[in-house]
Parts: C-alpha cells; sequence; structure tokens
C-alpha cells in the first residue's frame, strides 16, 4: 500500500512540474506577444520573398486561366448567298453574352466537319460597331472558298454585353477570342430540327486572321492557345511593348475611344516604369517576348506607307520569327494603304492560298 502512494505521489509531482513549465511559457509568450517590441522581433523574421501576383495581361497568367466558352446560340438567321449561309450568332465569355457574325459554306460538308477562321477585326469605334457590317469582302472570300467563319464582336461592341476595355492595356478581348474558339467548336448544325447531331466544324482545323488590333489579339492569341494552327495578319499592331511606347505615335486620338483606354500607357509606365528600368514587366506581358511558343505558322501583310500601324511592326516581328526557325510569310505592299485598298486581291489570295495549305 505504501509502494502505491509513493507511486501516486511520484506522478503527481511529474505533472505538477509540467504544468509549473507550461504555466511559466505561456506567460513568458504573453509578454513578448504584447510587447511593443513584436512587431520589431517578427520583422526580423525572414519569411522569404513575398509572391508578386501576375498582371492580367502577362502571358503567363492567360496561360493559367480556362477559357470553355458555350454553346454558338443562333440568334438570327440572315439573308444567305449562292455560297454560304449566315447567321447572327452568340457565345459566353466571363459571363458576358457576346455576339458574332457566323458563316457556314453550303454543299458537302467534308469528313471530320470544315475548317474555321477565327476572324478579329480592327479598331472600330464600339458605340457604331455593328455585327453585320463591315470586312465582308474578307468574310465572303473566305466562305466561298470552304471555310466557317466566326467573327466576334469582343464585349462593349454594338449590342454586346460588357465594357469595352481597348485591345492594349486589357486581356479582354483576347478572353473574348479565346472563348469564341472554345463555342465554335461545338457547334452543330443551325438548319437542322435535331439537338445532338454531328458537328459542323474540325475542332482540329482552326485558323486566325486578324487586322491592326486583331492582328495583336491574333498574336497573343496564338502564344497562349496551342490549338490555333495557323495565323494571318493583315496591318498588325505586333510590336512589343517597348515598340507600342516609344515607336507609335498617333497624330490624333481615335474616334469614340472607351474612357481610360488611351491611359494605359501612363498608368502602367507610372507603376512599371519603363520597358529600360523594368524590362521584365514589359516583357511577361509582351507576345513577342514568346514567339518560341507560337501555336503554328505566320503570314504577314503591311503597306510600308501605313499611316496608322507602322511597318516597322510586321517587319520586326517576321525578323524575330525567321531567327528562331519558325515558319512566316512577309508580304510588304508600296503605294497601298492600312486597309490595302489597292492590294486586296494580291492579299486576300495569298491569304487564303496559305489557310489552305495549313488548314486543309
Amino acid at each position: 500500500m505504501s509502494q502505491i502512494l509513493k507511486n501516486v505521489k511520484f506522478h503527481g509531482f511529474i505533472v505538477m512540474a509540467f504544468l509549473s513549465v507550461f504555466v511559466i511559457i505561456f506567460i513568458s509568450w504573453k509578454k513578448i506577444a504584447t510587447s511593443p517590441q513584436t512587431d520589431t522581433l517578427l520583422e526580423e523574421i525572414d519569411f522569404g520573398e513575398p509572391i508578386e501576383e501576375l498582371h492580367p495581361l502577362s502571358i503567363e497568367k492567360m496561360r493559367q486561366q480556362s477559357y470553355p466558352g458555350s454553346d454558338t446560340v443562333i440568334e438570327q438567321k440572315l439573308s444567305g448567298r449562292a455560297n454560304y449561309n449566315q447567321y447572327i450568332a452568340s457565345y459566353k465569355s466571363e459571363g458576358l453574352k457576346i455576339y458574332a457574325l457566323l458563316t457556314i459554306p453550303k454543299g458537302l460538308k467534308p469528313e471530320g466537319g470544315w475548317p474555321v477562321i477565327i476572324f478579329n477585326h480592327g479598331y472600330i469605334p464600339p458605340g457604331q460597331y455593328r455585327t453585320t457590317e463591315k470586312y465582308t469582302a474578307f468574310v465572303d472570300a473566305f466562305a466561298r472558298n470552304g471555310y466557317v467563319v466566326f467573327k466576334p464582336d469582343y464585349r462593349g461592341h454594338g449590342s454586346s454585353e460588357g465594357k469595352a476595355e481597348g485591345g492594349y492595356g486589357s486581356s479582354a478581348y483576347t478572353i473574348d477570342v479565346l472563348n469564341a474558339l472554345a463555342s465554335i467548336k461545338r457547334l452543330q448544325n443551325p438548319d437542322s430540327s435535331s439537338t445532338d447531331g454531328p458537328l459542323v466544324v474540325d475542332a482540329r482545323r482552326i485558323g486566325m486572321w486578324g487586322h491592326s488590333m486583331g492582328g495583336s489579339i491574333t498574336l497573343r492569341a496564338m502564344v497562349v492557345s496551342k490549338e490555333i494552327k495557323a495565323g494571318v495578319i493583315w496591318a498588325g499592331v505586333v510590336g512589343s511593348y517597348a515598340d507600342l511606347l516609344d515607336n507609335w505615335r498617333r497624330r490624333s486620338p481615335l474616334p469614340g475611344l472607351p474612357q481610360g483606354a488611351t491611359s494605359w500607357r501612363q498608368r502602367f509606365t507610372e507603376r512599371y516604369g519603363s520597358p529600360e528600368t523594368n524590362p521584365d514587366f514589359w516583357n511577361s506581358i509582351s507576345p513577342n517576348s514568346y514567339l518560341k511558343d507560337i501555336s503554328g505558322p505566320i503570314q504577314l501583310h503591311h503597306a510600308k506607307a501605313d499611316s496608322h500601324v507602322p511597318f516597322l511592326f510586321s517587319e520586326k516581328l517576321a525578323s524575330g520569327l525567321g531567327e528562331i526557325g519558325k515558319p512566316v510569310e512577309f508580304y510588304a505592299y508600296n503605294g497601298d494603304d492600312h486597309n490595302l485598298t489597292n492590294s486586296f486581291n494580291t492579299a486576300i489570295n495569298r491569304t487564303i492560298l496559305f489557310f489552305d495549305q495549313n488548314l486543309k
């Protein structure tokens, strides 16, 4: 019995000792936590470099995002042509309803579906933009040669939902285009009563065409997504961001430009510095820094005397692609304008041949 009492006393002593140590530690911690020196002590602890959030325009950030698109909804059937049917369609991009012009060739559909051209239009004042207007000769040429053509409005243009944000200080329009790409792959025959019929397009044969601002969107999309098999750019804003800052001076503001769309230069330089002082940031948002990842061959067209977008932009892009062994064709035009008005037939035939060689 005496031995049991001794054991109980011993274990009780051990328990009390542990409790005493715990109380001492707790009181000491409490004093430190309430001490004005606490902040100084914490500052001396090395928690490593803070993680900087990627800019929404950065190529890496855009690659991390998903672009699921939606079903392509037929809103209205337009009067057709001899070789194709035409519709106003819509799809979803980040929850916004975006309208698009959809053109589908008539005749026997190729096995696997029609090849597709995502058509990225240049700058048009968003409030004046209409889905069915402008670029009609381009769309007609592609459709007559056996391509489904999908021309998204971009958000804030015409009847499309959302705010027009401009093409260079925001990734919004490229996001709309990548969601258009995902949506068109799910297209079923608009004139069929079946809701589960065969798809209209061949998802393995998608090209992209862009003019001016749309050329910038095309280049960005082709270094973000691997699904675009070939791209053609006319008079594209395809310079690096350093070139956009230093080698592109408009004589007057573009009419109808969304409020704040021209301020990206000032906002970015105030926050991140110049391309000379902070090249990492400017390179991170520039597709030209990721040309090794381009998803397919590129064809470029540009008038030497273009008064809207410097010929230098296309010249530098062609040189950069050539230096790293990427397939590129570059056509320069004398005595022509931003729209290649005088050389249209030559340029459109070269464009269609290029798409035929790479998508058919």
